[in-house]
This record gives structure tokens, C-alpha cells and sequence, in this order.
């Protein structure tokens, strides 16, 4: 009962996070310089053509009404017209009807048609998505399995030579942006040293070949997760070595060693395991931030995913695919957070839902 309680209020939360972000992105996307509908028309085109698909995006009306209509396409629950026409667009549902023209239906949201090429928003999202999860996650797990052995080196040695020298990488590991990060490692590893290191400047994770068809091509996924998992990595490091310093001394370790268990049982059994959940915080969070952050090392590499649509879109003024994206990333970022806190209550008795 607590666990239900507890995700209908996070999930609350998460609906007016999803609806503040709606309302910002909006907004200032309508502040940009520039004109969708001449983009879509054409320079040559007429008045008349360009009214048209003026009056086709709903451009024509005031701002406030623009926005209500978009949160009632992207709403599961939405007041829309009974026809027929309007319930193939939406594939709703209906429950009532509000009046003889209008039904309130459920349906799945809406994230409208691209400006540029007219496909599906959700398809467009869905088809790059794929893209920029195996990169973020290959980022992920570089990060968390060397931060966290550099962790508990650094934690096991405190003030040695090893300690400080971890410590100080990781601290230029943060300084470095990630896509100036990436600038170097493209081109050191991916250009000049192609040679010894046989990783492509370039390239996707599934390559097309004439003969072979479709071929999966892991090494194009070393340097990009690499570039992108470098910051994290040095995060969790000093989030490792910082909390594990702290579990090592306190007094239920003494009595394990009193005791006579070995150095790997009392790091692995005992220590690790309560020291994990400052770790697990970044690796929620940056798990999520990843993807987003994954823009610039997409462009950089010329990577195939969210990052990539994202940036065209933007560029051309296609706001529906630019604000697809953007609910898509914050809906990602709350449906780990509360992932998250449920996986603490599994490592650490102590944490209660309530």
C-alpha cells in the first residue's frame, strides 16, 4: 500500500514537472527568430498557400490557445472532435461525450506531426532513441565499473601517491567539457592513431554492408561512450572514494576485522554495499543526463540518435519534433529518479518509502 501511495504521488510530481516543461520550452521556442510556415511553403509559394498552412498548424491563433491545444494532443485524456477523421488521427478511445461535436477520450499522447518531413513525431523519437540509449548506456557502464574501482583504490590507500593521482585525473575529468573532451579523443584516436587503435573517426552502431547486409559494429561505440562517459566517471570516483573513506571507519568495520575477515569480504560484504547509494544518486541522474547531454558528442561523431534529430530540428524551426524530444528526455529523467528510489529501499533496510 505504501509503495502504491508512494508512486502516485511521485508520478503526480512528474505530470506537473512534465507540464512546467511544456509550458517554458513553448514559449521560448516562440521567441526564436523565424518562420516555420515559410520553411514548409517555400520561398516561391503564395499568400493563399502559406495561409493555409498557417491555419493547418494552428498558427493562427493567439499564443495561450496554441499551448491548450498542444497539452490536450499530448494529454492521455483529451476533449476532441467525434468524427471520424479526428478519431483516426488520435486512435482514441471514447468514454463520454462532453457535447453533440465532442467526446472527452483516452488515447495515447500525441506528439504531432514534423513540420519538415510530416512523419510521426513518436516515430521519429523511437526510431533514434535506440541510438542514443546504447550510447548513453555504454557511457554508463564505463563510468560506473572504472569510477568505481578508482574508488576504492583511492579509499583503500587514503593520501598515497595512488590517492592523489586518481583524485587529481578526476578532477581535470570534470573541468573538461565533454564535448571539447570528445574534439580530442575523435581526433587523437579516431584520426591521427586510427592506425594502431582501428576505431573510425565516424560510424554507427549497425552499418550496412553491400554483402553482408547489416552488420553490428561495436568498435564505433568506443570513442563516443568514452568522450561522453568521462565526466561521470570522474564523478563517481570521487563519490566512491569520498563515502567509502567514511564506511571504512566506522566501528561495525573494526568489529569485522576484529573478527578476523579478510580485506575482500569486509570491502565486498560489508563496506561497498552501504557505500553505494551516494554512487547509485549520480549514476540515476547521469544515466538520464547522458542522453540529453549526448547532443554534442552525436554531432561530433555523427551518431545516429535523439541529439542528432534534435539538433536539425531545432535549426529548422520543427517545434514539435524539438518539443517531443524534450518531453521524452524529462520523462526519462523522472521515471529513473523514482526507479531509483525504489532500488534504495532493496540496498538499504534503513531507507523507508515514507
Amino acid at each position: 500500500m505504501k509503495t502504491v501511495s508512494f508512486l502516485l504521488k511521485r508520478l503526480a510530481h512528474g505530470l506537473l514537472i512534465l507540464l512546467g516543461v511544456v509550458v517554458t520550452v513553448f514559449f521560448l521556442f516562440n521567441v526564436l527568430p523565424g518562420d516555420p510556415v515559410a520553411l514548409l511553403a517555400g520561398q516561391r509559394s503564395d499568400l493563399s498557400t502559406r495561409e493555409a498552412i498557417t491555419k493547418e498548424l494552428g498558427l493562427d491563433k493567439p499564443l495561450p490557445v496554441q499551448l491548450l491545444y498542444y497539452v490536450n494532443d499530448i494529454s492521455p485524456l483529451g476533449i476532441h472532435a467525434a468524427d471520424s477523421a479526428t478519431q483516426a488521427k488520435y486512435d482514441y478511445k471514447k468514454i463520454v461525450p462532453v457535447s453533440g461535436e465532442k467526446v472527452l477520450a483516452w488515447k495515447t499522447p500525441y506528439l504531432r506531426r514534423s513540420f519538415q518531413s510530416n512523419k510521426n513525431v513518436t516515430d521519429i523519437l523511437l526510431d533514434h532513441f535506440t541510438g542514443t540509449l546504447w550510447l548513453a548506456a555504454a557511457a554508463m557502464l564505463i563510468a560506473s565499473v572504472i569510477g568505481i574501482t578508482f574508488g576504492i583504490l583511492a579509499a583503500l590507500k587514503p593520501h598515497s601517491w595512488l590517492d592523489h593521482t586518481l583524485i587529481s585525473t578526476s578532477i581535470l575529468g570534470i573541468s573538461v567539457p565533454s564535448f571539447v573532451a570528445a574534439i580530442l579523443i575523435a581526433m587523437t584516436f579516431g584520426f591521427y592513431w586510427s592506425h594502431l587503435t582501428g576505431l573510425n573517426l565516424t560510424g554507427q552502431l549497425f552499418e550496412i554492408d553491400p554483402f553482408e547486409g547489416r552488420k553490428l559494429e561495436l568498435r564505433n561505440l568506443i570513442l563516443p561512450a568514452v568522450a561522453l562517459g568521462i565526466r561521470p566517471l570522474a564523478i563517481i570516483t570521487q563519490l566512491t572514494r569520498s563515502s567509502m573513506v567514511d564506511v571504512l571507519s566506522q566501528d561495525y568495520i573494526r568489529t569485522a576485522r576484529a573478527k578476523g575477515l579478510s580485506k575482500s569480504n569486509i570491502i565486498r560484504k560489508h563496506a561497498l554495499k552501504n557505500a553505494l547509494n551516494p554512487v547509485i544518486t549520480a549514476v540515476s541522474g547521469w544515466l538520464a543526463s547522458l542522453m540529453a547531454g549526448a547532443f554534442f558528442i552525436e554531432y561530433i561523431f555523427n551518431w545516429k540518435g535523439l541529439g542528432s534529430v534534435t539538433l536539425r530540428a531545432v535549426e529548422n524551426l520543427d517545434f514539435p519534433v524539438v518539443m517531443g524530444a524534450t518531453l521524452f528526455i524529462a520523462f526519462l529523467f523522472i521515471l529513473i529518479n523514482i526507479l531509483v528510489d525504489l532500488m534504495y529501499t532493496v540496498l538499504d533496510p534503513r531507507v523507508k518509502l515514507d
